[in-house]
């Protein structure tokens, strides 16, 4: 009894051996944490201050008719957001329509299909593409990727389809370079897929192997499988994946820059060239000054508009899938 009884004393000797929690060091924790939060705001906080003051000029100037109007003359001194607001959202949409499907797929493979010797080397392939820098993607789609888009994608379809709308190439029917909205939005898809893919993948190889398990032993095919267990149970984070691609598309710069051409005009067609916020203020800002500088300030600030609603729709999807 005696020796099944020194253990515990011995370890309550121990344990009232050790010294009690300082007080003031845990405030200086709590100060610390409560700094960092802080400061986090201060700069979010600083950086839009500091882009409207920037932009004030331009909101003076033209007021709403800014976001509406699709002049940018910079003799004149008229310049609106409208055509590349319109190529932002469309380039990250497309990059959505064209991404996110291949990224579950992946996801998806890798979980459910791929057998385990390949697992791996797919897997770090998919994560290699993350770490590929953004003038790479618009380099290899400006001097590889468009030439091959003109001739074997676009000169067919615009043959086909000539003054059609969202297809049909309008503008450059009789010279067509490959670049334009469409091309920006595969360079982005490419792009957007290892950060989708990855996240989907880690959330669905959490979910509990009990699961999928107890689903294919009431005789249930892959396909019910995925569709019933797997994306139910991570229907969150999968949002929260393509809310990330998404917000990686919209704000992405050089990349786009290189090959959606650039060209401030309205087009009905997503073969047309067209400009994002993102590529005009590359474009311009070093060299702008005045109200052309305050209008592509006013442009950030547009951004930062845009990527706060994607952020709230994202809040909400979210909500709407937990009460689900």
């Amino acid at each position: 009894m005696t020796a099944l009884t020194q253990p515990i004393a011995l370890s309550r000797d121990s344990g009232a051996a050790r010294t009690a929690p300082s007080k003031g060091a845990d405030r200086l924790f709590q100060g610390a944490a409560y700094a960092s939060a802080l400061l986090v705001l201060l700069v979010l906080a600083g950086i839009l201050g500091s882009i409207i003051y920037g932009a004030r000029s331009a909101f003076a100037e033209f007021g709403f008719g800014f976001l509406t109007s699709s002049s940018w003359n910079i003799a004149t001194e008229q310049f609106g957001a409208l055509p590349a607001v319109i190529g932002t959202v469309a380039a990250a949409f497309l990059a959505l329509i064209i991404g996110v499907p291949i990224s579950l797929g992946i996801a998806v493979y890798l979980t459910q299909l791929c057998p385990g010797w390949a697992r791996k080397p797919v897997a770090m392939t998919i994560e290699l593409l993350a770490s590929v820098p953004s003038i790479i993607y618009g380099m290899w789609g400006l001097f590889v990727f468009a030439p091959l888009f003109a001739r074997f994608v676009q000169v067919p379809v615009s043959n086909l389809v000539e003054g059609l709308p969202i297809v049909g190439t309008i503008l450059y029917a009789r010279i067509p370079s490959g670049v334009g909205v469409l091309t920006a939005g595969i360079i982005l898809a490419i792009m957007i897929v290892p950060f989708v893919a990855s996240i989907t993948r880690d959330m669905l190889d959490q979910i509990p192997t009990v699961l999928r398990e107890s689903a294919y032993g009431i005789g249930c095919t892959t396909w019910e499988v995925v569709r019933h267990v797997l994306v139910p149970q991570a229907s969150i984070s999968i949002i929260g994946a393509i809310m990330l691609g998404l917000g990686r598309a919209l704000g992405e710069t050089m990349a786009v820059t290189f090959v959606i051409g650039n060209a401030n005009r309205l087009s009905a067609s997503i073969f047309d060239p067209g400009s994002t916020i993102a590529s005009r203020i590359a474009n311009e800002f070093n060299e702008a000054d005045g109200l052309q500088l305050s209008s592509l300030m006013a442009l950030g600030c547009l951004l930062f508009i845009i990527t706060f609603f994607v952020l709230i729709i994202a809040r909400l999807l979210v909500r709407r899938a937990k009460v689900a």
